[in-house]
C-alpha cells in the first residue's frame, strides 16, 4: 500500500520508487526547483531540468503586473520543455515551499497533471536511487495557459472579505514572521483574523508530508475544515 493512498488527493504526491518507475517516459518532465548551488553540490535526479522560482514573484497583484507575471512564467515553463500535455513532477531537497510554489503556479496556469516528489531529493537518496551530474538541454515547447481564477485571490479581494463568516485565512509563515519579529514585507505582523500554522508542521522529521490522519487533526484543531474556503499565504 502506498503511504499516500489515505489522502483524498494522494495522486498529487509521488514516491521515489513510483517516480523511478517512470523515468525515461517522453511525457514526463522533472522540475528541479532548488537553488543552483545545491545542484552543484548534490547533483539531481536523472533527466531533470532546473528552474529556481524563488526570485520570481510579485509584491503587488494589479491586473497589469499579474498579466506580465503570467507571461513570464509561461515562457519559463515552455523553455524547460513543459506543455499542458506533460506530466510534471516538481521537487527540491525535501517537501518544501519551492516545490509547492511550482505546483501552485502550474495548476493556476491550467496544468492538470502536476505532482510533488514527497520528501524530495532527500527521500530519493534515502531510497538508494542514483543522482546525476549530466543535464541535457530541454526542448522548448508551446505552453498556452488556461487560467484557473478560482485558485487566486488578490490582496484587494481578500481585504474586502475580511471578517466573512467561515472564511479561513491561513498564515503558513514561520513564527518570527507571524509575530512581527522578522520583517520580510512592507509591514510586520499578520493579516487580521489569520490562523497561524507554519508550513514545517505539515512535514515529518524526514521532510515528507505527515500521514493524512495527523494532518487532518492538525487542521481541524485550528478550525480548518473541508466545508470552509481557505486562503493560505
Amino acid at each position: 500500500m502506498d503511504r499516500h493512498d489515505d489522502f483524498p488527493n494522494g495522486h498529487l504526491l509521488i514516491s521515489p520508487q513510483a517516480l523511478k518507475d517512470r523515468l525515461g517516459e517522453a511525457s514526463l518532465v522533472l522540475l528541479d526547483v532548488r537553488p543552483t548551488h545545491e545542484l552543484a553540490e548534490h547533483g539531481w535526479i536523472p533527466g531533470a531540468v532546473h528552474l529556481d522560482l524563488y526570485g520570481l514573484g510579485l509584491t503587488k497583484t494589479t491586473p497589469e503586473l499579474l498579466d506580465a507575471f503570467i507571461h513570464m512564467m509561461r515562457s519559463q515553463f515552455a523553455l524547460r520543455g513543459i506543455s499542458l500535455e506533460h506530466t510534471v513532477v516538481a521537487y527540491e531537497e525535501t517537501s518544501g515551499i519551492r516545490a509547492a510554489r511550482a505546483f501552485w503556479l502550474l495548476e493556476y496556469l491550467g496544468h492538470e497533471d502536476v505532482h510533488v516528489l514527497d520528501g524530495g531529493l532527500a527521500a530519493w537518496r534515502e531510497a538508494g536511487l542514483e543522482t546525476s551530474r549530466e543535464m541535457t538541454a530541454p526542448r522548448a515547447r508551446s505552453f498556452k495557459p488556461n487560467l484557473r481564477p478560482e485558485l487566486f485571490m488578490s490582496a484587494d479581494d481578500l481585504h474586502a472579505r475580511l471578517g466573512e463568516p467561515g472564511l479561513v485565512i491561513l498564515d503558513t509563515r514561520n513564527d518570527d514572521e507571524y509575530y512581527g519579529r522578522s520583517v520580510r514585507a512592507a509591514r510586520s505582523g499578520a493579516l487580521p483574523g489569520a490562523v497561524h500554522l507554519e508550513w514545517t508542521h505539515y512535514l515529518d522529521e524526514k521532510g515528507r508530508f505527515k500521514p493524512q490522519a495527523e494532518l487532518a487533526m492538525l487542521f481541524e484543531n485550528a478550525g480548518i475544515t473541508r466545508d470552509k474556503p481557505v486562503v493560505p499565504y
